[in-house]
């Protein structure tokens, strides 16, 4: 009957199904294999909706979607070339801050690729940048930002662990900025060996484009600096932002349309929160059969009979995390955090480095080949074969592969803002 009913939901994600009506498919066939009445299900999705951290996903998942609506991406990168364009390969650095930024507040890897990519393509390539460096470029930056504040898989990962969001937050810095510096090193060096020719740094051009962003430039500070000195929680910050974002998108600088855009917006993002509750409450009590039937301890005996050393134990996991975070971004989340969690408190891993082991293995499995997502939205988006997306984005992939590496084995990256 397992086998059978494994078969039938791999059938039915191979035929295209929504994940939800997959997870829930499996839901129901486990807790009627044990003989446990199929509201238990029901049950978890009553309890997902009175959690106070919940209200945060809707009100972020909106303001990214407002600011990607927007012409933001454009003033952001603006700014940023203002202040970084100077600097041998300073046009690539503009690109990876900007991109990151841009992420982290929109949460989702595609949304970069197709607002910023089209932008950045012709004006790295401009700047005697090759093709290949370009493409490696960009389809990096895609997924670049997932660590910071207030990125929807941090909130995701922390809802379905059981953890602090705001620990998740601050624990996300440094290894965020340690990935764009490492990057950004890697785009001087380019540039520099490309012939660059650097632009001039002009006051003049940066008062001009911080007055064009002004109203946008304290967002993150807003944000980020409320919830780590205090002032209000993730859940509080997210309306605070959501409020600031169309106040200044529609009244000020009036890039989207109060009565015709801004409907449209809602509902579009809406839509998306929609899928992601309905996946998480059918995860959720799939997870407590899973619990029930003890098989994250049985999977940890099992894992513990060959692999004694924690070392070890976290190659695997990140070879097993690289494979699982290839496909879509959520489901990953809410399909392989309750399971890993536990096994990997058993090997005595904090839950917040554990956190962010995970979501830095998000980011590089969008662009591990060969079925990483960023790099078919690349190839659709540029017009390049896959294939040169896979060379292209080798390099970079390497890079981030030895910062993983630090990050796995050096949990005091992580961990040295929450002591």
């Amino acid at each position: 009957m397992i086998l059978a009913a494994v078969v039938f939901l791999v059938l039915l994600a191979l035929l295209g199904a929504p994940i939800f009506l997959v997870i829930g498919a499996g839901a129901l066939i486990a807790f009627h294999s044990v003989q446990i009445d199929s509201s238990a299900i029901i049950v978890e999705m009553y309890r997902l909706a009175s959690l106070p951290a919940l209200m945060a996903i809707p009100l972020f998942t909106f303001s990214g979607f407002m600011l990607a609506k927007s012409q933001s991406p454009q003033r952001l990168l603006r700014l940023a070339n203002a202040l970084f364009g100077w600097v041998p390969g300073g046009v690539a650095v503009a690109a990876l801050v900007s991109c990151a930024v841009f992420t982290a507040f929109t949460g989702a890897s595609g949304v970069t690729i197709i607002a910023l990519g089209g932008i950045l393509y012709p004006i790295l390539l401009q700047q005697n940048y090759s093709e290949k460096f370009t493409l490696g470029l960009l389809t990096t930056t895609g997924s670049l930002g997932l660590l910071f504040p207030p990125s929807l898989p941090i909130i995701l990962y922390g809802l379905i662990a059981k953890v602090s969001i705001d620990k998740l937050f601050l624990a996300g810095l440094a290894p965020g900025i340690f990935l764009i510096f490492i990057l950004s090193l890697f785009g001087i060096i380019a540039g520099a060996r490309s012939g660059f020719v650097r632009k001039p740094f002009s006051f003049s051009e940066v008062a001009s484009s911080m007055r064009e962003s002004i109203w946008e430039i304290p967002l993150p500070f807003l944000i980020i600096g409320g919830i780590y000195g205090g002032f209000f929680t993730a859940t509080e910050a997210s309306a605070i932002m959501a409020f600031y974002v169309v106040l200044a998108e529609t009244w000020i600088y009036r890039d989207i349309r109060l009565k015709k855009d801004l409907p449209g917006i809602v509902v579009e993002s809406l839509v998306l929160v929609g899928a992601i509750l309905m996946v998480m409450g059918l995860a959720l009590g799939l997870t407590n059969y899973l619990i029930d039937e003890q098989i994250p301890m049985r999977l940890f005996e099992w894992v513990h009979r060959y692999v004694a050393n924690k070392t070890v134990f976290l190659l695997i996991l990140n070879l097993f995390l690289l494979v699982m975070n290839m496909i879509e971004m959520f489901s990953a989340i809410i399909i392989v955090v309750p399971l890993i969690v536990p096994v990997a408190l058993e090997y005595g891993i904090d839950p917040i480095h554990l956190g962010i082991i995970f979501l830095l293995n998000l980011e590089i499995g969008y662009m591990t080949a060969p079925f990483g997502l960023n790099l078919f939205l690349s190839s659709m988006r540029f017009g390049k074969p896959v294939t040169q997306i896979y060379s292209a984005a080798l390099p970079f992939w390497l890079i981030l592969m030895g910062a993983l590496a630090l990050v796995t084995y050096v949990p005091q990256m992580s961990l040295f803002l929450l002591q």
